[in-house]
């Protein structure tokens, strides 16, 4: 089985194809990389489930072959649920992980501990060449600490510290940051669907 996963992202290829690989499926995950003529999908969408829907779409019909997407980002609830979809723009540089963080500490620097929740969420979308397609999410709760900690994960992983846990998910072996991630949740919860259309 052969799945393209529309991402240049290595951390998500490396984490669903462990994620498939830990459920017995034996797929080969391939990233957006090896379609180079397949243009990057803006995500316009007004939802994670939109941006992830477009992207699966979009290299679904280009390449012929089933497609993942996924779409994820930090609601902040001090910032009504910010930056969200906007995540990896946050800060207007796209893909500029350290400047985000920044900014998101900037906005809650004044906002106490007990009111510093946050979480995770991510959309995962299957498209197959067929048409058909489905969405599953996943989320972890936690709270944003005050200052970065851990030199593992990416994105604001060094400032959100999971509900249950003294550590931020940047201080966590990527194996124990699968298991309880959002977008591992959404992945994971991906498999079945996986398994049951592509068998």
């Amino acid at each position: 089985m052969k799945l393209v996963l529309a991402t240049r992202n290595q951390h998500k290829v490396a984490e669903l194809s462990r994620i498939l690989a830990a459920a017995g499926l034996d797929a080969e995950v391939v990233d957006a990389s090896a379609y180079p003529s397949v243009p990057d999908v803006a995500e316009t969408g007004a939802t994670f489930a939109e941006n992830a829907l477009s992207k699966a779409r979009a290299f679904a019909a280009a390449t012929e072959l089933p497609a993942v997407a996924d779409d994820s980002g930090l609601c902040v609830d001090a910032l009504n649920g910010m930056p969200g979809i906007l995540s990896a723009r946050w800060s207007g540089r796209n893909g500029d992980d350290q400047t985000n963080l920044e900014l998101v500490l900037d906005q809650v620097a004044d906002v106490p501990d007990d009111r510093r929740g946050a979480a995770f969420v991510c959309a995962a979308a299957l498209v197959l060449p067929s048409g058909e397609e489905r969405v599953v999410e996943g989320e972890i709760r936690g709270r944003l600490v005050r200052v970065p900690r851990g030199e593992g994960g990416f994105g604001y992983d060094p400032i959100f510290q999971p509900d249950g846990d003294t550590r931020t998910t940047a201080e966590m072996s990527a194996e124990e940051k699968d298991a309880i991630s959002h977008r591992g949740r959404a992945f994971r919860a991906l498999v079945p669907v996986i398994g049951e259309l592509l068998g």
